[in-house]
């Protein structure tokens, strides 16, 4: 099994049983793992759903020795990406919400993006079909299964992404630690909107920038301006969740 065909840990494998949308086709779990309430559930989906599960012996893990396997993998499809002009005509008349990435190149990152948008209600997340890490066994086990309950939307070009985006409605943010406007001066509450963040490194690219309607920063208190790429996220994409459920009240 190649990477890209595998799934591990029990909130992975759990959360895949639990949306049904992606194509099993077995589960390994060690006979040295210790039964729990999150084995017990795997088992029972998985006999609801007719997918084959094996107790083997832990040699059969030797191969996945690096990852984090807590005692159970399973051979799954690979996600199925959606198409953008889909995923924005199911939109149309919704306050809706994405996030795009502009070369993150750690698995970790992604996982925890992902986990993030899930949790505050983001409804789907743009990533390049290059220069940008791709969904992989890490980011699913990263993303305790989330990966599982949001559209992924691969593009081959950002920026025509972005252009489509705008020519339908969407308003594009965009962060650097340069820009003059903080994160939490925009109003997200009344539209749709797309928010880009870059890699650690590199920042997002001058042709996105470019192509925004804003360009915000998170305010930093001393010189070291090294925010995680996954938590600077956090902090925009809940301040957005925060202005939604404000205006609700009202």
């Amino acid at each position: 099994m190649e990477n890209s065909e595998i799934i591990y840990g029990k909130n992975s494998v759990m959360e895949a049983l639990i949306a049904g949308n992606r194509e099993i086709n077995k589960i390994l779990i060690s006979k040295n793992i210790h039964s729990d309430n999150k084995i017990s559930k795997i088992k029972e989906l998985a006999q609801e759903r007719g997918i084959v599960f094996q107790f083997v012996a832990k040699e059969k893990f030797q191969p996945y020795a690096e990852f984090n396997h807590q005692g159970i993998i399973a051979q799954i499809s690979p996600i199925k990406y959606y198409d953008l002009d889909e995923f924005i005509e199911s939109k149309e008349h919704t306050n809706s919400s994405l996030v795009i990435l502009d070369g993150v190149e750690d698995s970790h990152n992604l996982g925890a993006i992902i986990r993030t948008c899930v949790c505050a209600g983001v409804d789907g997340i743009i990533i390049p079909s290059r220069r940008n890490v791709q969904v992989n066994s890490v980011v699913e086990k990263t993303s305790a299964g989330a990966i599982n309950h949001i559209p992924i939307i691969k593009v081959n070009s950002l920026v025509n992404a972005v252009q489509t985006l705008k020519d339908n409605n969407w308003w594009i943010i965009a962060t650097d630690a340069s820009a003059k406007d903080n994160y939490y001066d925009v109003r997200y509450d009344d539209m749709n909107f797309a928010v880009i963040m870059g890699a650690e490194h590199a920042g997002v690219s001058k042709s996105l920038l470019k192509a925004s309607d804003f360009v915000v920063k998170i305010p930093m208190q001393n010189s070291f301006n090294s925010l995680n790429v996954s938590n600077a996220l956090s902090a925009i994409i809940f301040e957005t969740l925060r202005q939604k459920l404000i205006n609700k009240r009202k």
